[in-house]
């Protein structure tokens, strides 16, 4: 098997909670080495975000939780107390060697104790240096802290999410999962990658990568932004409606719901035939596309008393023999029991400290030629410490030293 794509890369990630250590994760899974800097004692502020957390053996209280679980596997962990001038110089003496440095910390933190963008770039020129935080290096609010839910609220997301106007409940909406920190952990992923290549192909130049949440859920709300770019509206919150073709949502049925989406008239008129109602299919209101969009509140009040008719399961079958897009809405219990999901391999085994076969989700990325196989757990709390800190010449009384002044 040829070697992962990122191997080689060394990367000291001083990013905690969620967006950065998941980019930190992904690059792992590809082969890179990632040195996670933690603090001693508490370690990443998510191991504190539970429960649940896994159960020890002995019954004793622990700081490995989902939250943490989730995107930290493949890591090496060093506890450091960066606010201690030693511990100042065990980060740049790491970074000396290192490819990537990725962190989180508010705006000008860092600074302070020499382990800003331009300290680090004065010992090693060639280093992509990937700031994360909730609303960027510049602007007025770059000083901010920021939360998915904060981003979510004041990038808009929110403002389209939810039951529709006049439906109970109505009004905006959390996406349930921190989805812009999943998707601000792939831009910085990506901004690393492409400094790597940039590095490479144009003779060794670092830089520094600045990704934030409130861009990134600005850039993700896509189409939805373009409309109001284009016409100076905001699209009204649609609830399960779909985004582009109609009728979409969900339907339903007597045992349960479904979620449809027609996108495109062939569709329309199969499903039509599906449902018993081909007449449909040649309603001056329904023809195109475009039409349906028009009376969408007619098509779908008319296909919602259709589907009432049978199970889910009926037509589900139908549906899928006609070639038209619908699936059941399921639990996490019915995705991880799902066929396709079990052959896709999408939950793995690990051996965790505290639990022999820990279950993970893997990276979504299938490669042909280096496919990502090899999984190693979260690791314990500065699991890797004294191993790390040999690299850089720290023998076992030294690293002892250290200890007793709590700065590893």
């Amino acid at each position: 098997m040829s070697a992962l794509p990122l191997s080689g890369i060394k990367i000291l990630d001083l990013t905690r909670v969620l967006a950065g250590p998941l980019s930190a994760q992904m690059l792992a899974d590809l082969g890179a080495e990632v040195i996670k800097i933690e603090r001693p004692g508490g370690g990443d502020d998510a191991r504190a975000f539970g429960p649940p957390y896994l159960k020890d053996p002995e019954g004793k209280q622990n700081n490995n939780n989902s939250f943490y679980l989730c995107a930290n596997r493949n890591k090496k962990s060093l506890t450091v107390n960066i606010a201690a001038p030693e511990g100042q110089e065990i980060i740049r003496e790491l970074a000396k060697s290192c490819d990537v440095m990725m962190e989180n910390y508010k705006v000008g933190d860092l600074k302070r104790y020499g382990l800003d963008y331009e300290s680090i770039k004065a010992i090693n020129p060639g280093i992509i240096y990937c700031s994360v935080t909730g609303f960027g290096q510049t602007g007025p609010y770059a000083p901010r802290a920021g939360y998915d839910a904060i981003l979510q609220a004041m990038g808009g997301l929110m403002s389209v999410t939810g039951h529709i106007d006049g439906e109970p409940g109505a009004g905006p909406m959390k996406v349930g999962p921190s989805i812009v920190d999943y998707m601000t952990g792939m831009n910085a992923s990506i901004g690393i990658l492409a400094a790597l290549y940039h590095r490479k192909v144009n003779g060794g130049e670092g830089q520094h990568v600045d990704v934030c949440l409130f861009d990134t859920v600005i850039a993700a709300l896509s189409h939805y932004a373009q409309i109001f770019l284009v016409n100076g509206q905001t699209p009204p919150r649609r609830g399960t409606w779909g985004n582009g073709g109609m009728p979409a949502g969900v339907f339903r049925c007597t045992d349960g719901e479904l979620m449809l989406v027609v996108g495109n008239d062939g569709q329309f008129q199969r499903t039509c035939a599906v449902l018993g109602a081909p007449e449909l299919a040649t309603d001056p209101r329904f023809v195109k596309n475009n039409d349906r969009v028009v009376h969408g509140k007619e098509i779908m009040a008319i296909f919602a008393g259709l589907f009432l008719k049978k199970p889910v399961a009926y037509w589900l079958e139908e549906l899928e023999k006609a070639g038209v897009p619908s699936g059941p809405i399921n639990d996490f219990s019915q995705v991880f029991n799902d066929p396709h999901v079990q052959s896709r391999g999408m939950q793995v085994k690990v051996n965790h400290p505290l639990q022999s076969d820990l279950s993970l989700i893997r990276n979504a990325i299938t490669f042909s030629g280096t496919p990502v196989k090899d999984y190693r757990a979260p690791p314990l709390l500065g699991a890797n410490t004294k191993d790390v800190l040999a690299t850089i010449g720290y023998d076992e009384a030294k690293v002892e030293e250290l200890k007793e002044k709590r700065i590893v």
